[in-house]
């Protein structure tokens, strides 16, 4: 498989794994409404917040949206949108590989993209989520009106490249099916089945053996048409004329026609590669959603919330979770808690607070009635619990910081021993068993000693304490009083903290 290199992409393939775990710290003033749903809006760069993000969300995220800089040497008040190529792709490559270890395994990844890095993108996530699970490139036609002052072509569309992160196991919904789509379902003969739609009985390639005359209810003699036949033997004609599958009009004398009912279809329709604006909105209806919500400061570059609707309900379910690492003005998390999705809005600029915060808290009241607001019948519910990045798990020399409290510190060495989210966390020395296996952490007073060190040595009174498990057992702790015989007698693995901790 063709690859791409540039500029320090040795640098950007060890980027990933650098970077440090830190703590996400909640800030209670500027979380609002109900935070028992899970959701999360971050503030912090993005790197380091999906990094702090695995051992808690790994392969548990539903649909990833991200619509990143555009790379285009233009200079946004809210945006640094003026990267070098090179520069461009070693911030992208790390990023993505940590979007794909959150990814579940039926999920899916959507990246807006314009002409000028859409390519190499493409090329660089073949490399990441592999060829086989690139699904398409949509075009996404985000302005109507002719650019008659540029100076090649009229710049009016651009793309949203969507990657599953196991092709086998995604499966995509179907566009729900509107109003228009439905006035082609009548039911003239009022079948009981309910309405249906008629389709031709003949075909265009013809088969000798089923061309043969039907005779209308009227007693009309009916040919297909030269050059056909009819679309079924008939022996299979009879059955459906006797199951009244077969319209011969209202007097009974027109040509055969099958009928397909609206309950014998599927409920929606698969979605095109080409979406347009009167479908999903353009840039301007995006800046007049973002303009309603906040008219003194209005964000340069958002999407509609059409778009977003499109993505989310093509790529998750009500109750699942979605990520945006590039949340910009928060139209993926505002229109995700107005379908019933649960999300993680990560954005390192200030408008997190000065225009994300705002804007789900309007969505929260159920006052932001702009965008999807209508189409879902919102009125408000919900909140979020807003983050700040705090710091590093570990510091420079590999010790444990200062103040890390032992739910951190157990999520990460979870992570670090099964590669995996702890879920169900309590608040207990016993993490949880994976493979047949117990893994213990004894740290930060957690049996209730909150003496210096107090609880955190393995001795036989503490052993004798811990939640038992008859089977292989790894217990951290900062040093251990029991013998190598009486450690292989109780199927025990001990390792220290923090020096043997190895997800860093």
């Amino acid at each position: 498989m063709p690859i791409l290199d540039w500029f320090n992409k040795k640098e950007a393939l060890k980027t990933a794994d650098k970077t440090p775990y830190k703590v996400l710290v909640e800030n209670k003033e500027l979380s609002y409404g109900d935070q028992t749903q899970g959701n999360m809006l971050i503030k912090g760069d993005n790197l380091e917040a999906l990094k702090a993000l695995l051992p808690y969300y790994k392969g548990r995220v539903k649909c990833i949206y991200i619509d990143p800089p555009y790379n285009t040497g233009s200079a946004f008040e809210h945006y640094d949108d003026n990267l070098e190529h090179s520069t461009w792709l070693s911030m992208m490559y790390p990023r993505l590989e940590l979007l794909r270890e959150l990814l579940a395994e039926e999920g899916s990844i959507w990246v807006s993209l314009d002409d000028t890095e859409q390519a190499y993108c493409k090329v660089i996530l073949d490399e990441i989520f592999g060829r086989k699970n690139f699904v398409c490139n949509v075009i996404w036609e985000k302005k109507h009106t002719r650019a008659n002052d540029a100076r090649w072509f009229s710049d009016n569309h651009d793309f949203v490249l969507c990657y599953s992160k196991n092709k086998e196991k995604w499966k995509i919904n179907l566009l729900p099916r509107n109003e228009k789509s439905l006035t082609n379902y009548t039911n003239p003969d009022n079948d009981p089945r309910g309405v249906w739609a008629s389709g031709p009985c003949h075909v265009k390639t013809p088969n000798e053996k089923d061309i043969y005359p039907i005779f209308t209810p009227s007693g009309r003699e009916v040919l297909p048409p030269k050059g056909t036949s009819w679309r079924f033997s008939k022996e299979k004609m009879n059955l459906l004329i006797a199951d009244n599958r077969i319209y011969f009009g209202e007097k009974g004398n027109n040509v055969p026609r099958y009928k397909r009912f609206l309950t014998d279809v599927q409920s929606g329709f698969v979605p095109l590669t080409i979406w347009k604006r009167d479908e999903v909105g353009d840039n301007q209806e995006a800046k007049q959603e973002v303009k309603a919500l906040n008219p003194s400061d209005v964000f340069t570059t958002p999407k509609p919330e059409g778009l977003i609707e499109r993505i989310l309900t093509l790529g998750s379910n009500q109750g699942d979770l979605v990520l945006d690492s590039f949340l910009g003005s928060g139209t993926t998390v505002a229109v995700a808690q107005k379908m019933g999705r649960k999300y993680i809005g990560i954005e390192m600029g200030e408008h997190a607070i000065t225009h994300c915060v705002p804007r789900l808290k309007q969505v929260t009241d159920g006052t932001d009635q702009g965008g999807i607001s209508k189409t879902t019948n919102w009125q408000g519910g919900g909140g979020f619990t807003f983050y700040n990045l705090g710091k590093p798990i570990f510091d420079e020399e590999g010790n444990i910081n200062h103040g890390i409290a032992f739910k951190d510190l157990a999520f990460h060495v979870w992570f670090s021993e099964t590669k995996n989210a702890l879920q169900n966390y309590k608040y207990s020395p016993l993490l949880g068993v994976y493979k047949d296996t117990a893994y213990y952490l004894l740290y930060n007073g957690v049996l209730g000693d909150r003496r210096v060190n107090g609880g955190n040595v393995l001795t036989s009174k503490i052993l004798e304490s811990l939640p038992p498990f008859n089977g292989p057992k790894v217990i951290y702790g900062e040093s251990c009083r029991l013998s190598l015989e009486r450690l292989k007698k109780e199927n025990i693995i001990f390792k220290q903290t923090p020096y043997e901790i190895t997800a860093r």
